[in-house]
């Protein structure tokens, strides 16, 4: 029998592009991924694992504040998040996931633009392996990584849906 010290509290919100699974661990999100994908089991087993938790249907602060900023983003009311994050992995992946707070809104990189900044130029599979497995999409925006030829390339909420979101911030297209 698993020890579950921690509860992870979570909330499912619809977003314009698919609904997505809130979840914080205290004052912290933990979670933000697309509700409907495959991907869930593999990013609920590491959160429950990593954390001793289990998850509980309940709001909390924390969440209720992403969603008031999740709203204000889709509006094209917000394009900075001020949630406090917990990343929940390896080193390397909360390495490359505290990279993405650093791509700016309306801007894209590449795979290998993001290997390099990280001083690890030759690990572009192992990037993309890490930004494939972050837990909080949107808020760490793992959608403004493409392909090296620009081109729209793994997302965990589908392609439909990393062009709406970089159509938001490129184009100013509110999606609410």
């Amino acid at each position: 029998m698993e020890d579950k010290t921690n509860i992870i509290q979570i909330q499912r919100y619809h977003s314009p592009c698919g609904d997505l699974m809130l979840g914080s661990v205290g004052d912290k999100l933990c979670l933000c991924d697309w509700a409907a994908e495959s991907h869930r089991d593999i990013v609920d087993r590491r959160l429950r694992k990593l954390l001793k938790a289990g998850y509980e249907e309940r709001t909390s602060d924390v969440i209720q504040e992403a969603i008031r900023q999740l709203d204000e983003y889709f509006n094209g009311k917000r394009t900075v998040f001020e949630v406090p994050l917990l990343f929940v992995g390896t080193e390397f992946q909360k390495s490359v996931w505290h990279k993405l707070l650093e791509i700016p809104y309306g801007s894209t990189v590449s795979y290998g633009e993001l290997a390099g900044q990280l001083n690890v130029p030759k690990a572009v599979r192992a990037v993309a392996a890490a930004n494939g497995a972050n837990a909080i999409s949107i808020f760490a925006p793992c959608h403004r990584v493409v392909g090296s030829n620009q081109a729209l390339v793994g997302y965990a909420g589908g392609l439909s849906a990393k062009k709406r979101l970089l159509d938001l911030e490129l184009n100013g297209k509110p999606l609410l």
